[in-house]
């Protein structure tokens, strides 16, 4: 089939490698415009149009697709390039920008998007970091035809897959990202066959997977261990979440919930050694944290790290 692609971080690219490895024609490729990144905050590509730069596939990166919004100039280019270009369906995955329906009603098959939740359970940009925040036991992928609604299209296909209890949404992510692209080829093969059935959305149990913001990076260790470790897990790699040491901000990226006696007071160190790790007293039960990081470190283990930064008889806020 030919194929308007529109997506932007690394999720959306390895869509975008499966779907070329199957022999689909990538006509146009939308993604966002480029971004400062790194410490010399000089413009980078997104993971999506480095792959399709390497692959000869045209780019565009308008800054906004509504024809009645701030740059209506703008999106009159992309929708003249939309019209002009052959496809026959629209694939979206994590393009973050919103379609408005003068681009869902341009392809012909419509716009097929890749969301990384069993929907409903999880609309918006952050699905998979709200699972591991919560403790969900299972996620998926849902293929879901495009409408105006965040995330409220009918559902296509959907494929469960297992949260593991060390899952990080790094981890997680990759898992989630790899059955996209099988899924999406496997939609596509069957809408060029006439067999795919849309399958409206229960409101029942739909959830709003708000984006992740900074200021949720910093815990609040009054509340129980088991909430905070998967905290933890959920905010790796970002923001990753820290407690406050003697002003110092130091980042926790694996910890588990083990239990401790009430009388500590929450945020007190109760250990800090090569055995048994940094040991923080919480609300409810402690973290054993196994891997920190001081501001300009490195991520280090925890007998690494207390070398360095002793934490013995400390507290965090």
């Amino acid at each position: 089939m030919k194929i308007i692609f529109a997506g932007t971080p690394e999720f959306a690219a390895i869509a975008l490698a499966a779907l070329h490895a199957a022999g689909h024609e990538i006509t146009l490729v939308l993604t966002q415009p480029d971004r400062p990144a790194g410490r010399g905050m000089q413009l980078h590509a997104s993971a999506v149009k480095q792959f399709a730069l390497a692959h000869n596939i045209p780019v565009a990166q308008p800054i906004s697709l509504k024809l009645d919004g701030k740059y209506p100039d703008v999106a009159k280019e992309a929708h003249d390039l939309l019209h002009a270009t052959p496809h026959d369906v629209m694939v979206v995955a994590a393009y973050g920008l919103i379609l408005p329906q003068s681009v869902l009603d341009i392809p012909r098959l419509g716009c097929l998007n890749i969301h990384a939740s069993l929907l409903p359970r999880w609309r918006g940009a952050a699905p998979i970091h709200r699972a591991i925040e919560v403790g969900d036991v299972e996620t998926g992928v849902t293929i879901m035809q495009m409408e105006l609604g965040l995330d409220t299209g009918p559902m296509l296909l959907m494929e469960r897959l297992p949260i593991a209890a060390d899952d990080t949404t790094a981890t997680l992510h990759d898992k989630l990202a790899k059955l996209g692209g099988d899924m999406i080829v496997e939609a596509l093969d069957k809408l060029e066959q006439g067999g795919l059935t849309a399958t409206p959305q229960p409101e029942a149990g739909a959830n709003y997977a708000a984006k992740i913001a900074k200021e949720e990076a910093t815990l609040d260790l009054t509340q129980p261990a088991q909430e905070l470790a998967r905290k933890i897990r959920a905010f790796n790699p970002f923001p990753g979440a820290m407690g406050i040491c003697n002003g110092t901000p130091v980042k926790f990226w694996q910890a588990e919930a083990v239990e401790s006696s009430n009388h500590w007071q929450a945020g007190q160190v109760i250990s800090a050694n090569a055995h048994d790790g940094v040991v923080i007293a919480c609300g409810d039960g402690a973290l054993r944290v196994t891997e920190l990081q001081k501001p300009g470190g490195k991520r280090l283990p925890a007998a690494e790290f207390i070398k360095g930064f002793p934490l013995e008889d400390q507290r965090f806020d």
